[in-house]
């Protein structure tokens, strides 16, 4: 009997030992240049603020206010989460207004279940302060008045319905650029409710919607250099980033490989995208996020305990990066203050 006791105490400290290994593992930082040192702390931690979510995507910090805005895809909506802890509903519906979500969104595996991503997406701020987001599920981008309203901003190309908007940046004279993938149609590019032949990256100018680029497997996370000199947009199935001129116009040009994370295995891909000041690029992808400078060169790789898909700078000084990963909202302090809204 007490034999049996004790090797019942000896697998829990096994077990615990086991999980605080991994926590510690799914919780540091990769380390590949000096450069890193500069950008993130070598005392630093991840820190979970609240989970429970079905998959959470597209953060952004509002300023004016002070909290961070972020989807619940599968939940259809937007959550509102202040530094005091406090968590409430922002917007629901969000990315879907319809009455039957059977065949509508996508499916994905958050690490603990499949769900159905029917909801927002990306969430941004134009130069009025309004909230605008990608709708998987209305297939559209939308702005909420500061009455409440909402505006389609834009739901077709050349008279076909968008694919499933994904995520979106602005540009300072108020042009917006957003991602349109197949990621939020039920049966992606072979689904029959597709109606563009390809999976693009948009301009909207002046309520003129301009197709920009259309050679991506899976167009999603978008953000701009310091300056506006370049835009990067990933891929999420080819595991690249791609670097893009700006020009007068707000068009874009010689687009290069900036950098490729195809030939690293571990789970995770690129997703959620954002530069800081100094233009090094924060960009999820294999094995948590990773940090790369504005040459190209890939600095460190920070572990998280949940894959991250989006990210985005907060709190007063901008030197906060919350994550939005699967079904848990997390942050990071860093040395450096990031671009944002």
């Amino acid at each position: 009997m007490k034999s049996s006791v004790r090797g019942r105490w000896l697998a829990a400290a096994v077990l615990l030992a086991v999980l605080r290994i991994q926590a510690q593992g799914a919780n540091e930082v990769l380390r590949l240049d000096p450069a890193l040192d500069q950008i993130v702390s070598t005392d630093t931690r991840v820190e979970r603020l609240v989970g429970g979510f079905g998959f959470v995507e597209g953060p952004v910090w509002v300023r004016q206010g002070g909290y961070l805005l972020f989807s619940d895809i599968p939940a259809n909506v937007i959550n509102k989460w202040t530094p005091d802890g406090n968590l409430s509903v922002f917007l629901k519906p969000s990315g879907f207004t319809g009455s039957d979500p059977s065949d509508v969104g996508s499916q994905n595996n958050n690490g603990q279940a499949v769900v159905t991503l029917i909801g927002s997406n990306g969430v941004t701020l134009d130069r009025q302060g309004r909230v605008v987001f990608c709708a998987h599920g209305d297939r559209d981008v939308v702005r909420i008045e500061k009455d409440g309203k909402r505006t389609v901003l834009a739901d077709r190309f050349e008279g076909k319905r968008l694919n499933s908007p994904n995520d979106l940046v602005f540009k300072s004279d108020g042009a917006l650029y957003f991602t349109d993938p197949s990621a939020g149609l039920r049966k992606r590019d072979d689904d029959p409710k597709k109606e563009l032949p390809f999976n693009g990256v948009y301009l909207l100018k002046d309520g003129k919607l301009q197709l920009l680029e259309k050679t991506f497997a899976t167009p999603n996370g978008i953000a701009f250099a310091p300056g506006e000199k370049y835009l990067y947009v990933n891929d999420t199935t080819r595991k690249l980033i791609m670097r893009y001129e700006l020009r007068p116009n707000d068009t874009i040009a010689n687009g290069k490989v900036f950098i490729d994370m195809s030939a690293d295995k571990a789970p995770g891909v690129p997703d959620g995208m954002k530069v800081d000041q100094k233009g090094n690029i924060y960009c999820t992808g294999p094995g948590g996020f990773w940090i790369m400078s504005p040459e190209g060169k890939h600095l460190g790789t920070v572990r998280t305990p949940e894959l991250p898909a989006n990210l985005t700078f907060g709190d007063a000084d901008g030197k906060t990066l919350y994550l939005t990963a699967r079904t848990g909202l997390y942050r990071i302090r860093l040395k450096l203050a990031g671009i944002r809204p």
